[in-house]
């Protein structure tokens, strides 16, 4: 017992330490744009962010991230749950083959496609565009891995009876299955949402044209609104997903977990 209290101890000190370690920068960053300067006022820093939010465009920014984000979010959750379903419930010729395809396609890094999709946007033309944002960030084969699991779990005397009844697979999806696995779809619809908000390489690269720039990537042109620095814009990023974090904490928790324990 003592063994046991003794490590849960240096434990609750090392998580400690990282916790501190973690906040540190981001407790400097607030303090620094509320007081930039020695002589400055909380009144002086405080402006800063009025500065930002009223006198840059950081709200079409804002919406550009809303629109492209929450696109990704929709598309990706419909495809996914499809996608699952048929792997999982249906059979037709190269099941197997998609099945393994996708379980492949989790393991390539999205940065090592970025030269292909950059390509493929521009002979489409869909440079400076918010379908170039949001197309090549439709590949999530993490969430097609995890409904598929869950539609496994399902019993197929429910599909059997309502194909039976004459409902559809798309109504037998949409009806039955998802809504049995609601907190699933919540929970990958947060993580997704979250990861499209904060991505910066691609929206990087196929936007040059600052009215049509994600929050994240427009962040580096505030400094000339500013006047100051761009941190209370990069600040003000960053917020919204901190708050969909907070209020959906154990979903974005519970997505992690299910994105970090597929079986194959």
């Amino acid at each position: 017992m003592r063994r046991l209290n003794l490590a849960g101890l240096v434990l609750a000190l090392l998580t400690l330490a990282a916790s501190v370690a973690w906040a540190y920068p981001l407790v400097w960053a607030i303090r620094t744009t509320v007081v930039p300067r020695a002589d400055g006022s909380v009144w002086d820093g405080l402006a800063v962010y009025a500065n930002a939010l009223f006198n840059s465009p950081i709200g079409l920014w804002y919406f550009n991230s809303l629109v492209t984000s929450g696109t990704v979010t929709a598309v990706v959750i419909g495809i996914s749950a499809a996608a699952g379903y048929a792997i999982s419930q249906l059979e037709f010729h190269g099941r197997k083959l998609l099945w393994y395809t996708i379980l492949a396609s989790f393991m390539i890094p999205v940065q090592a496609l970025i030269v292909n999709h950059f390509l493929l946007m521009n002979s489409w033309k869909l440079i400076n565009t918010w379908a170039g944002v949001i197309l090549p960030q439709l590949i999530a084969p993490v969430a097609v891995i995890v409904y598929k699991q869950f539609f496994d779990s399902m019993p197929k005397e429910l599909s059997e009876a309502a194909r039976v009844d004459g409902a559809s697979h798309a109504r037998v999806l949409w009806s039955i299955y998802l809504p049995a696995n609601w907190g699933v779809t919540a929970a990958l619809a947060i993580i997704v949402f979250i990861g499209a908000w904060n991505a910066f390489l691609w929206p990087f690269l196929v936007v040059t044209k600052e009215p049509l720039m994600n929050i994240t990537v427009a962040i580096g042109q505030a400094e000339q609104y500013l006047g100051v620095s761009g941190l209370a814009a990069a600040l003000l990023a960053g917020l919204p997903v901190a708050v969909v974090y907070l209020v959906f904490q154990r979903k974005v928790t519970e997505a992690i977990m299910l994105s970090s324990g597929i079986k194959g």
